[in-house]
């Protein structure tokens, strides 16, 4: 009777772990590969493909978590072409999960064309919650979090200082993402918009052993990392008007 009813969980537990056909968005660590969610490594566990934007980083992560499962590029060059054959193999009963190289997809990364064009197909999307590098940042710079803009990254090039004197009069703290080969330009030119008093922080590598949470004002800021060019990925979060 014990070993009936055992043996009678045990098909239950495989069951639960069946994911139905869909598409699965699962965020990735940003950093601390601790702070990947057990529902997050039972899902990448139980799809029949992942879809990684680099299959070479996202396979020490699978390795980390002993998770072994096909895995397809999926990045920006290339989603244009291959949206529909993914919605397609989900259509004909595969369960698929779409991987960053860190995060959560769609946001500053490729997914919201996957995404969209499954809506469009009557695909079941599923988006679970998870790592995102804004969120510990504007709550770590001490700024107004009830309401916020989020701009990601800035136009590197045509279209740049236009979007940033657009935002001269917003009054919600603003969020950027930005490379650390930039930053110092990228301060500037929101000093000489926003005035050099403006309040921010610059927070980078986020989660890992020598994250950084810099605080000040935007002249500051510009000497701080003048002085002490910075390494790793950055979010800057600079105080509305």
């Amino acid at each position: 009777m014990q070993k009936h009813r055992q043996t009678k969980n045990n098909i239950s537990l495989e069951k639960s772990c069946k994911n139905t056909p869909k598409l699965y968005i699962v965020p990735t660590p940003i950093g601390n590969l601790d702070d990947m969610t057990f529902r997050a490594v039972k899902i990448l566990n139980s799809v029949d493909i992942i879809l990684a934007e680099d299959t070479r980083t996202t396979s020490f992560l699978l390795k980390h978590y002993q998770i072994e499962k096909k895995m397809f590029s999926h990045h920006k060059f290339n989603e244009h072409a291959t949206v529909e054959q993914v919605v397609q193999r989900i259509a004909e009963g595969k369960s698929v999960a779409l991987v960053s190289d860190a995060g959560t997809p769609g946001i500053s990364d490729p997914g919201f064309l996957l995404v969209r064009t499954c809506i469009e197909h009557d695909v079941d999307v599923e988006c679970l919650p998870g790592a995102t590098a804004f969120v510990p940042a504007v709550v770590n710079s001490g700024l107004p979090c009830d309401r916020f803009v989020f701009e990601g990254f800035l136009p590197q090039k045509k279209g740049r200082l236009k979007r940033i004197e657009q935002l001269a009069n917003e009054e919600r703290t603003m969020i950027f993402y930005e490379s650390p080969f930039r930053l110092v330009k990228t301060l500037t030119q929101f000093a000489e918009t926003f005035g050099d008093n403006r309040r921010a922080c610059v927070s980078r590598e986020i989660s890992k052993l020598y994250e950084e949470n810099f605080r000040g004002t935007l002249q500051e800021l510009i000497t701080h990392y003048t002085n002490k060019p910075p390494k790793g990925e950055i979010v800057i979060i600079v105080a509305g008007k």
